[in-house]
């Protein structure tokens, strides 16, 4: 018997495990993957030319392997032991409907490999779906989740400026990470042709100036190597490896379980109340149970309603928690894979270091008191950077060899751009996650059914950022050379959200404030899944602000007996 159980150790859990334990509660970790080890787990130590084929992983065995995983730019030869083989984890789509579902199954989930752009949703987000009827109305505000951001960022470290945008509010930052000069023009360029739009340096969770809390976990400065998708063995940005996993096990209250596969959740028919976890062994495909006064459920957004659904039971036919048949329901990701790529005028200038972030245009369109309002609802920010074009590139770009191709490649290239936009989907009920009614995986348990789509408002958007992307760079005085105009399909966003909403009404949402269960007065959840609405920001920092304070909460919950 523990205090509480947490299903699933990336983003959410990591923090969940950390507030609770921190807090005096027993808690186990499960998590369905493999362990991994901090440092001893990562390939950030190859060098170039020690990255088997050059990072290439060979056709036969991408196509065998990786057909979904593969249109991630991250995966390779250094980084694969990461994310799952699709040929190992089948999942179902209508034809017409693909959904690209990038993932990885171990100890830390998509925290090792997470972009690592770190937001605040603002009042606006947070008042969106009561303000254009989409979705349910989100039973907190800014004001509810102002500390726990604050919390959050100091405990894992965020780099950023000071903006005062009450579209993007300011955190408590580390210093912000430096524009180089061709990108303080752009910046210059942008803002004087279009005053309503700023140009910003990404906020990232690097340590830029390690705090005496950073260090005594073992994490360190940041050096600008820009490996962060092969883990950091220096602890620089936050996971649950490097951070929080580490400061849950500080304090003695830890337990963590991996290769443990979340079957269902167990309920007390008299009760009503969640009294464990039922979970199948990855390797021995043995079934056991845990038991726990409070359950946290972390497992990432699609897994969520998987456990979910699979937890029904004669008092719970339609799975638990779903008196409202809203799990599953409303999945979202943010429209993804639009944008340009430019040559730009810059000047005779390098910059040292391979900065592991970029620049952030925030939302501008359709902001409360705007009188000039879109054809579509709802917004977008874009991301991108303007760099010099590095060795690789320069090598690549003519034939050479010998000391002609070592001259080359010591002088830098040329400048170039890349942005691209984030844009928000609406909450859509049809858009959902169910179990496959015949189909199984090699665990026995139901195969996710997912059938997700872009409807019109998301095409209208898509047309406004393509437009939008070419004419930033005209503005900045570059040359388009490409342009991404195909809306590539949900999921490439790798920023799943919806399937358990929070809301007002238990009718039409699975929790309420607190994060926790209408219908399972001690199960909550705060990873994506919770999400009412998605915004256009990377949204990592919410799931971790939702997750320290409804840690708060249960642990109060259960001082007073209320659970």
């Amino acid at each position: 018997m523990f205090d509480a159980i947490v299903i699933g150790s990336g983003m959410s859990g990591g923090i969940a495990a950390k507030e609770l334990c921190e807090r005096g509660l027993k808690t186990l970790v499960i998590e369905r993957g493999k362990k991994m080890e901090h440092g001893a787990s990562y390939s950030d130590w190859m060098q170039p030319w020690e990255v088997p084929n050059g990072g290439s992983i060979p056709e036969e065995e991408l196509a065998r392997d990786y057909a979904v995983q593969r249109h991630c730019y991250a995966v390779s030869t250094a980084t694969q032991q990461f994310w799952v083989k699709d040929s190992e984890h089948p999942y179902s789509t209508p034809e017409d409907k693909p959904f690209w579902w990038i993932r990885g199954y171990h100890l830390g989930g998509r925290s090792i490999m997470w972009g690592r752009q770190t937001y605040r949703m603002s009042e606006m987000d947070f008042e969106a779906n009561a303000r254009d009827g989409h979705g349910s109305d989100w039973p907190i505000r800014y004001a509810d989740l102002a500390p726990w951001y604050d919390h959050v960022e100091e405990f894992i470290g965020v780099s950023g400026s000071q903006e005062g945008l009450p579209q993007l509010p300011d955190g408590k930052f580390l210093p912000a990470m430096a524009m180089n000069d061709a990108e303080k023009a752009f910046k210059s360029k942008i803002e004087g042709r279009f005053p309503d739009r700023k140009v910003i340096i990404g906020r990232c969770a690097h340590l830029t100036e390690p705090k005496e809390h950073h260090a005594a976990l073992g994490r360190n400065q940041c050096m600008n190597r820009s490996l962060c998708e092969r883990g950091c063995s220096l602890g620089a940005y936050h996971s649950s490896l490097s951070s929080s996993l580490p400061a849950a096990e500080a304090t003695g209250n830890l337990t963590i379980v991996t290769d443990a596969i979340a079957h269902s959740i167990i309920t007390d028919p008299k009760t009503g109340k969640a009294t464990g976890v039922r979970v199948i062994d990855q390797n021995t495909k043995q079934g056991r149970t845990y038991e726990a006064k409070v359950v946290f459920l972390c497992a990432s957004t699609i897994p969520t309603a998987q456990i979910l659904l699979n937890s029904k039971t004669e008092a719970n036919p339609r799975g638990l928690a779903n008196s409202s048949d809203m799990v599953g329901r409303n999945l979202l990701d943010h429209l993804y894979g639009l944008g340009v790529t430019a040559r730009m005028p810059g000047p005779d200038t390098t910059y040292k270091g391979r900065r592991p972030n970029g620049l952030y245009i925030p939302r501008y369109r359709n902001l409360p008191g705007m009188a000039d309002q879109a054809e579509f609802l709802r917004g977008y920010g874009f991301q991108g950077a303007v760099q010099r074009a590095g060795w690789r590139s320069v090598a690549n770009a003519g034939p050479g060899v010998g000391e002609e191709l070592k001259a080359r490649v010591r002088k830098p290239g040329g400048w170039y751009a890349y942005f691209g936009g984030f844009g928000e989907m609406l909450p859509n009920p049809d858009n959902r996650v169910t179990l496959h009614s015949t189909k199984v995986d090699q665990w026995g348990m139901p195969q996710v059914h997912i059938e997700c789509t872009h409807g019109e408002n998301e095409h209208k958007m898509a047309r406004a950022i393509i437009a939008d992307s070419k004419a930033l760079i005209e503005a900045a005085g570059g040359e388009v050379l490409q342009v991404r105009e195909t809306l590539v399909p949900p999921g490439l966003g790798i920023h799943e959200m919806g399937t358990a909403c929070m809301g007002k009404d238990p009718k039409t949402s699975v929790l309420n404030k607190y994060n926790q269960a209408h219908d399972v007065p001690n199960l909550f959840v705060t990873d994506g899944a919770a999400m009412a609405s998605g915004g256009c920001q990377n949204p990592s920092l919410t799931y971790m602000a939702l997750s320290a304070r409804a840690a708060h909460h249960a642990t109060e919950f259960l001082k007073a007996g209320t659970i």
